[in-house]
């Protein structure tokens, strides 16, 4: 009974996920609609496109300052909020300033909650469960995008302001996020650490595991007294340079990857390779269900084998498919073989940084910066998914398939060098084991 509630807490949070997946790929069905609609030029459909992933890297960047002083709970209230605003205003939106203003509150909405949801279920999951808890959130962004693509697919067919259709609907699951949130507590390790609410935390332990309750806050307290109270910007001193290392490269290497290029350009890689318009659609929907299936796997095996094992696991795979696909294209014989490459290349992604980056991030630092770890980590993926994904065209056109794909595959090297000899495994620790072991490393 008790892991079942704290089970539910993790759906409950996991349905930002959701909310999460739903919002940064919805616009994809509906960006041609709205360039026709207002009549827009390429730089202003440019940046229609693009404005949520502005506000994702701003909400990632500010998202510890609401989480710190507010709670982990309130939070995340604030974060529905943003969802349900921005469905609703997108939707109904009567001009393009308008259109531009509701998108920019869902990309806050989509940044705060990479950092507070993986924060949340790390502070509240036992140690043996917590990395298929905070998996659960990954999940749940790859499956709001696959219904996001199946929405835009159903509501395509009603009309010329169906795109109206495909950014409202989100405002029903925004609405059932925003009233199940009452039904979670606040998170016991920010009550202690910030408030000094030590008796409430315990009640709130005793139900996550009541043989540990007391053990676990005898930890938290010993480990927020061995590290200090110094909260003068402590994330970039000495005694944090190891987790701060750790965060700013995993959230690196999983953007340099080519993840968002090869999901955000497919059929323009696609159609590089001489293959039609017409694999748009597959290669979506594709793509989509690939990521999804990998997902849930990975969320079975992520405690299991550990984090380090997914990450060694998934970069030889992302080194074979990259390699396969930059040869496809230097030996001028692509043609199916690149669509090939390029799912098994998402299904070793899927496996390994896609539902390990999350958790990681959330596991390595110490309770009492914790958040500010976790948005140094969201900002620097955000930043690096803006900066790919805005550069992958030029680089496509001017330095060529080849030498794109054969510059993602020296990354992934690195990576596997990057696991091998440095990445720490979290599996099984405690929460205040790790952050000891890491500050003191």
């Amino acid at each position: 009974m008790k892991q079942n509630k704290v089970f539910l807490w993790s759906v409950v949070i996991a349905l930002g996920g959701f909310l999460f997946g739903f919002d940064t790929a919805v616009i994809s069905g509906a960006e041609q609609s709205i360039q026709k609609y207002w009549s827009l030029n390429a730089f202003e459909h440019g940046l229609t496109i693009s404005i949520a992933l502005v506000g994702t890297v701003i909400g990632s960047l500010l998202g510890a300052i609401p989480c710190d002083r507010l709670g982990r709970k309130k939070t995340l209230y604030i974060i529905a909020i943003l969802y349900l605003i921005s469905s609703v205003g997108s939707a109904l939106a009567t001009n393009w300033y308008l259109f531009l203003f509701f998108r920019l509150a869902g990309g806050l909405g989509v940044g705060a909650s990479s950092v507070t949801a993986p924060i949340y279920i790390s502070e509240i999951a036992p140690a043996e469960r917590r990395g298929r808890l905070v998996a659960l959130f990954q999940f749940n962004v790859v499956f709001g995008i696959l219904i996001s693509y199946l929405s835009n697919y159903i509501l395509g067919q009603m009309g010329d302001n169906s795109w109206r259709l495909m950014l409202g609907i989100q405002a029903v699951p925004s609405f059932i996020f925003l009233v199940l949130l009452k039904l979670i507590p606040e998170s016991p390790r920010w009550l202690i650490l910030k408030r000094g609410k030590v008796e409430a935390a315990r009640g709130i332990l005793k139900i996550i595991n009541p043989a540990t309750a007391d053990a676990t806050v005898t930890a938290i307290l010993n480990a927020a007294a061995e590290e200090g109270t110094i909260e003068k910007d402590p994330l970039f001193s000495a005694q944090h340079k190891f987790p701060v290392m750790l965060a700013v490269l995993f959230a690196v290497f999983n953007q340099v990857s080519g993840i968002n290029a090869i999901i955000y350009y497919a059929p323009r890689i696609f159609e590089m390779t001489g293959l039609g318009t017409s694999s748009s659609l597959l290669s979506t929907a594709g793509i989509g269900l690939i990521n999804f299936i990998f997902t849930l796997i990975a969320m079975n095996y992520i405690d299991r084998f550990g984090r380090r094992t997914l990450m060694l696991i998934g970069s030889f795979g992302l080194i074979a498919t990259l390699g396969l696909v930059a040869y496809s294209f230097y030996s001028g014989q692509s043609g199916l073989a690149v669509p090939v490459y390029l799912f098994i290349y998402i299904a070793f992604f899927a496996f390994s940084q896609g539902a390990v980056i999350w958790v990681f991030i959330s596991e390595i630092f110490p309770t009492q910066i914790r958040a500010k770890g976790q948005t140094l980590g969201s900002t620097t993926h955000w930043f690096m998914a803006a900066l790919i994904a805005f550069s992958f065209p030029y680089l496509a056109e001017k330095a060529g398939g080849g030498n794109t794909f054969l510059f993602f595959t020296v990354m992934m090297i690195a990576q596997l060098l990057f696991v091998w000899k440095t990445m720490p495994e979290t599996k099984g620790k405690s929460l205040e084991q790790i952050g000891h072991t890491l500050v003191l490393h």
